[in-house]
């Protein structure tokens, strides 16, 4: 995988497949080949059992600039660009690709994260920021509303009036402020943010799979289901695990007091 690459950077080690957006002089801006080089590595990263974990971050002063706009040149004769097709076929695969996939995905923001960047962002199940981040919606200021999930994440991440003010504005949000709206799991100081997220990448991937998996599909379900609803669907979740051997040797080693080893089973 990582050979085929010209866009990001890929390795895996401990568990964690850790992809680096990799364009940095022009800010890891997106572009056709970097979509598709994600969408493989996401797609790596579901069917490997050895990945446990997905680290995702950027390489240079920005995290991810959002669509690379040099690839939208004036057409001839006053032809207009169709932006569905791009965010049908490619954008909206990849973010239902991370939403949906059954392991743990963690966002480290090392700079700044601007328009499809702040959805790649905020997609991840635990995002961590640098000090010196921030997040920027530009999308009003050039005749667009938000995309690539923004609209759906912002609200249930930090309310209506906080996502209408922070996308209509255009205006940027520091990573401490990202952290206090809950917007993000964790600021942390711009030189322990990689070492920082990497240990947490890797404290998941020695947790039971099928349990990471569990709770990442109840919390999303909890969006749309009732009270009710999720109280039958914790009932069935856990039914299902304990039947598992992974909570046979999560006991077993809460018992012997040793670290359990999971085999996802």
């Amino acid at each position: 995988m990582a050979g085929d690459c010209t866009t990001i950077v890929v390795t895996c080690a401990s568990g964690v497949m850790e992809i680096v957006l990799d364009r940095p002089d022009l800010l890891n801006s997106i572009n056709t080949a970097m979509r598709a080089e994600l969408s493989r590595a996401f797609a790596q990263a579901e069917t490997d059992r050895t990945i446990r974990c997905v680290l995702l971050t950027g390489n240079g002063r920005a995290f991810c600039a959002g669509q690379d706009l040099g690839e939208r040149k004036p057409l001839p004769d006053g032809q207009k660009y169709d932006l569905s097709l791009a965010l049908e076929g490619e954008y909206n695969p990849l973010l239902r690709q991370i939403t949906n996939l059954p392991k743990p995905v963690v966002c480290a923001v090392n700079g700044v994260a601007a328009g499809a960047g702040v959805s790649l962002a905020l997609a991840a199940d635990i995002t961590f920021a640098a000090r010196s981040a921030r997040f920027v919606l530009s999308f009003a200021n050039i005749g667009l509303g938000p995309d690539c999930g923004a609209s759906w994440l912002l609200p249930r991440l930090i309310g209506p009036q906080r996502a209408a003010g922070f996308a209509m504005s255009g205006d940027p949000v520091s990573a401490t402020q990202a952290e206090a709206w809950g917007m993000i799991w964790r600021c942390i100081p711009d030189e322990e943010l990689i070492p920082s997220a990497r240990s947490f990448a890797r404290q998941l991937a020695v947790k039971g799979p099928l349990a990471l998996a569990a709770t990442k599909r109840a919390l999303a379900a909890s969006w749309h289901n009732t009270f009710s609803a999720q109280l039958d669907l914790e009932r069935d979740s856990q039914q299902a695990l304990g039947y598992s051997d992974d909570y046979t040797e999560g006991v077993a080693a809460f018992r012997d007091k040793r670290m359990a080893r999971f085999g996802g089973r």
